[in-house]
C-alpha cells in the first residue's frame, strides 16, 4: 500500500476519510452528513465508523467519519490506531482503489497521523500469496492512502512507524507461511533479502558449526528433520561502544511434538511456533530500517521438530554447550533445548547488558493467560517494569509472573543435571525456571513466554484473523523507550 502526503484532496477523489473524536463531530462537514451522524448512534468511540454521501462539485462523494476516542484519554494514541484500522477493514476490499485522509483542522500532531496510519497499515495487512480463487468482491483493492492537511513533521513521523510496520509484517510473513515454506534454511534467507540494504550484519551458524561449539541441545532436537538446523544472529550497531541489549527467538518453524507426538487435530497449526524468532527478526528489520541509535542484536535458534528414526528418544540425555546435561522427559518440550543452546552462545558472544528471550513455548501459560497477555518472567525487577512499560505503549501486553528457587527441585534429574520437563503444574514457570539455569550471574534476563499471542482465530484492534505480529513492536518499543530515551 502506498502513503503520499498532499495539501489538498486530489482532483476526482471519490472516497474521503475524516477522524472524529469521542462526542463530535469534524469541523465543515456538510450537514446532512452530520444528521446521518447522530441519526446512527456514532459517537466517535475507538474504531466506531460511520460513512455517508455528499454531493460536492456535482460529484457524489462518499465520506467516512472513523472515532478516534476521548481527544486527552489514555491510550489515545492506541484509540488513533483503530480509528485507522476501522478504515482498512471497511475499505481494504470495497472496490476503492484510493482513499484520501483529509486532517484539514483536525488538530491532530505529528504523531497522532503516524498512529492513525500505522493502524491503518497494519489492519491492512493479508497474505493472499496461495488464494487463487478468490471471487472479485475478496479481493483487496485499496491500495493508495493520500494524506491530506497533515501537521507539520508528520512525513518524519510516518517514515519511523513505516519501519515498524515493515518490522511487524514481516514477522506476520514468517508466521503465516506453511511449513513447506519456511524451514530453517529458508528462514534464513528471507532474513538476509529483508535486511539486505539495511547495514545490520548477520551471522549464520550450521550445524557443522554447532556441532564444534557443542550445542547438543539444540541439534538434538534437528537430528530427527531432514531439515538442517541453523543459528541466525542479526546485529545492530547503532549506539556506539555500549554493550548490546539481545533478543533471543525460538524458531521451531514446525513441531510434531518429535517422538512424543502430538494430536493429529489442530497440528497443522504448529508452524507458527517459530512465533518467537519471528518477534526477533520483525522487531530487529524495524530496529534496522529506522536506523535506531543503539546497539542491539537478535538471536533465533531454528530447527524442524520431527519423529523420524534418527529423532531424539525420551530418556536420552543431552548435553548442552553449557556443559550441563539435560535428561529427554518429553521431546514436544523442545524449545526449552533450542533457546538454551541460543541463550548461552549469545552470552559468549556479545556479552549484553540485557538479555530477553521470546518464545511460544508452554500450552500451559494459554491456559493462564489466554490471549490478552503473554507472561514474562524475569530475574531483575527493573528489566520487569521496562518491558511491561512497553507492552502497555506498544499493545503487546506482559504480565510478570514468579521465579522461585522452590520450583527447581521439579526439573531436578536423578542421572542428569535436570529434565527438559517437570509434572503438569506450574508447566510455564518450570519451563523458565529450566532457562534460567543458562543464564550468567550478573546479567539481567527475561522470559517471555508468547504462546497464547502470535496467531488469532478472530480480528483484533490492528489484525484480521491469524498472524498478529505480536513481539515486534514490544521489542522495537523497549528499544526507543530504554535504549534511545
Amino acid at each position: 500500500m502506498n502513503f503520499e502526503f498532499s495539501p489538498s484532496l486530489p482532483a476526482g477523489t471519490r472516497l474521503i476519510a475524516l477522524v472524529a473524536d469521542k462526542d463530535g463531530l469534524p469541523d465543515g462537514i456538510e450537514a446532512p452528513l452530520a444528521e446521518g451522524a447522530r441519526s446512527a448512534r456514532f459517537k466517535g468511540r475507538a474504531g466506531e465508523l460511520f460513512e455517508g454521501f455528499v454531493e460536492r462539485g456535482g460529484t457524489v462523494v462518499r465520506v467516512a467519519l472513523a472515532g478516534a476516542g476521548e481527544p486527552g484519554a489514555e491510550g489515545r494514541t492506541a484509540n488513533l490506531e483503530k480509528a485507522g484500522a476501522a478504515l482498512a477493514a471497511r475499505y481494504l476490499t470495497s472496490g476503492e482503489s484510493t482513499l484520501a485522509l483529509d486532517l484539514s483542522g483536525s488538530g491532530l500532531r505529528a504523531q497522532d497521523v503516524a498512529a492513525v496510519l500505522l493502524g491503518l497499515r497494519l489492519r491492512a495487512w493479508r497474505h493472499d500469496a496461495y488464494r487463487t480463487r478468490l471471487k472479485d468482491e475478496q479481493k483487496r483493492s485499496l491500495e493508495k492512502i493520500v494524506v491530506v492537511g497533515a501537521a507539520e513533521g508528520s512525513e518524519a513521523a510516518w517514515s519511523v512507524e513505516s519501519a515498524l510496520a515493515d518490522g511487524v509484517e514481516f514477522t506476520r510473513e514468517l508466521v503465516t507461511e506453511p511449513p513447506n515454506k519456511v524451514y530453517p534454511v529458508s528462514f534464513v534467507e528471507k532474513c538476509q533479502a529483508a535486511f539486505a540494504d539495511t547495514g545490520a550484519e548477520l551471522i549464520v551458524l550450521d550445524e557443522d558449526e554447532m556441532g564444534r561449539l557443542g550445542m547438543g541441545a539444540l541439534l538434538g532436537v534437528g537430528q530427527g528433520s531432514a531439515q538442517p538446523s541453523r543459528l541466525l544472529a542479526i546485529r545492530w550497531n547503532g549506539g556506539g561502544d555500549e554493550a548490546p541489549t539481545v533478543f533471543v527467538g525460538k524458531g521451531v518453524t514446525f513441531d510434531t511434538g518429535g517422538i512424543s507426538l502430538k494430536p493429529g487435530a489442530g497440528m497443522e497449526d504448529m508452524k507458527w511456533d517459530m512465533g518467537g524468532a519471528g518477534a526477533v527478526v520483525g522487531g530487529m528489520l524495524a530496529i534496522a530500517r529506522r536506523k535506531a541509535k543503539a546497539n542491539v542484536v537478535g538471536v533465533v535458534g531454528l530447527v524442524e521438530n520431527m519423529p523420524d528414526g534418527n529423532a531424539i528418544r525420551p530418556g536420552d540425555i543431552l548435553t548442552s554447550m553449557s556443559g550441563q546435561t539435560i535428561e529427554v522427559i518429553n521431546t514436544d518440550a523442545e524449545g526449552r533445548l533450542v533457546l538454551c543452546d541460543a541463550l548461552h552462545w549469545a552470552q559468549k558472544e556479545f556479552s549484553p547488558r540485557r538479555i530477553v528471550d521470546f518464545a511460544t513455548l508452554t500450552g500451559a501459560m494459554v491456559i493462564s493467560l489466554g490471549s490478552e497477555h503473554a507472561g514474562v518472567f524475569t530475574n531483575d525487577d527493573s528489566l520487569a517494569e521496562d518491558l511491561l512499560a512497553a507492552g502497555r505503549t506498544s499493545g503487546d501486553k506482559l504480565w510478570r509472573m514468579p521465579l522461585d528457587p522452590a520450583y527447581d527441585k521439579l526439573i531436578d534429574s536423578q542421572i542428569a543435571d535436570m529434565k527438559n520437563v517437570g509434572p503438569r503444574p506450574a508447566g510455564s514457570i518450570t519451563a523458565a525456571q529450566f532457562l534460567q539455569r543458562f543464564i550468567d550471574k550478573g546479567v539481567a534476563w527475561a522470559h517471555c513466554d508468547v504462546a497464547g499471542m502470535v496467531w488469532a482465530d478472530k480480528p483484533g484492534a490492528t489484525w484480521d484473523k491469524g498472524a498478529t505480529g505480536y513481539g515486534a513492536r514490544l521489542i522495537d518499543r523497549f528499544v526507543r523507550s530504554t535504549l534511545e530515551g
